[in-house]
């Protein structure tokens, strides 16, 4: 449990008990996720900050261990939608993913805190279980709530088929975006990174080609898509020169809150579309899918440790040239 900055614990908890609409997951593996780092190492993700222990962790898999309905046999493996949805709204009735007041699992957007799933066991509401197939282990299914974020954004794209694709930042957001994208049809997907680690990772993935910034340039309004996976304001500059005129350039990494200095004369100029891309609505399901039948995006995964040695798999995520993603083991 994180309590606030560097501040974190193993905890012995009672084992939950499930009500009616519920289930018990025996939790398999977890991926440590950008937002979990942030809260460990900062104490607040954004603004949302810490103020009570907070479980975290939302990319999960694991069995069913009790279904009081029984619609759910005892081992079945499966995975998770990590969302609550608020209260619809107008104009954003199919997009319940951005309705107001929603959750999300391991995170302190409210209060109290919505428990994560790096635990032992976890209890869901039985809408939110995702039934994995046949031969899809359960360490590549961690992957599913992080793939889902890919797909979505590509979504949000209008898709990337016959496109040229540039992914800027290689973080394990971004390899999946640029693993989805190479699926999907995308004629080139380049990715860019401060680091060598992540672009090595990003051609064993399916790039195309990968671009090293600051040693190397980035072609001036050549790309048909961006997807701005790293979060950070000059990278979204770069993004805006590098996209084509009336291109679309994706907003996925979460900037920080408040004021931002980007170049955006070009957004004008070339009459780009700028659009964020939040979590995900229902892709899941395909994320599932893909997992189970293209094995290549599991290489995303670089380290998984046992869940006595979490604060090590915390260290090690943080590490992004030598890591992609990190799974806690909870088997």
């Amino acid at each position: 449990m994180i309590a606030g900055k560097l501040d974190a614990e193993l905890k012995d908890l009672p084992i939950p008990e499930p009500e009616l609409n519920e289930v018990r997951i025996k939790v398999a593996f977890v991926g440590v996720c950008g937002s979990d780092l942030h809260y460990y190492f900062e104490g607040a993700n954004g603004a949302f900050i810490v103020q009570e222990p907070l479980i975290p962790g939302h990319e999960l898999s694991g069995t069913i261990d009790i279904d009081p309905s029984g619609e759910f046999a005892v081992g079945t493996a499966v995975t998770v939608h990590p969302a609550t949805f608020g209260k619809p709204s107008p104009e954003i009735e199919t997009d319940p993913h951005i309705w107001p007041g929603g959750k999300y699992l391991g995170s302190a957007s409210t209060m109290p805190h919505t428990q994560g799933a790096m635990s032992d066991y976890f209890i869901a509401r039985k809408d939110m279980v995702r039934i994995l197939p046949t031969g899809l282990s359960l360490k590549d299914a961690a992957l599913a709530e992080p793939l889902a974020v890919a797909l979505h954004a590509i979504n949000i794209a209008e898709g990337v088929a016959d496109k040229k694709v540039l992914v800027s930042g290689s973080g394990p957001i971004g390899l999946l975006v640029a693993a989805a994208a190479r699926i999907k049809g995308a004629r080139e997907v380049v990715c860019t990174d401060v680091l060598t680690g992540p672009l090595e990772r990003a051609r064993a993935i399916g790039a195309t080609k990968t671009i090293q910034i600051s040693k190397e340039e980035l072609p001036d309004s050549y790309f048909d898509c961006v997807f701005e996976c790293s979060g950070s304001p000059i990278a979204l500059s770069s993004a805006l020169n590098a996209v084509r005129r009336a291109g679309t350039v994706i907003q996925v990494g979460m900037l920080g809150a408040g004021p931002q200095p980007i170049a955006i004369a070009s957004l004008v100029s070339k009459e780009i579309r700028l659009k964020g891309a939040f979590r995900f609505n229902n892709e899941i399901a395909d994320a599932v899918e893909l997992l189970a039948t293209h094995p290549v995006i599991a290489t995303t995964i670089t380290h998984v440790l046992p869940a006595s040695d979490v604060a090590k798999a915390f260290d090690i995520a943080k590490d992004s040239q030598v890591s992609g993603k990190v799974l806690v083991d909870f088997q």
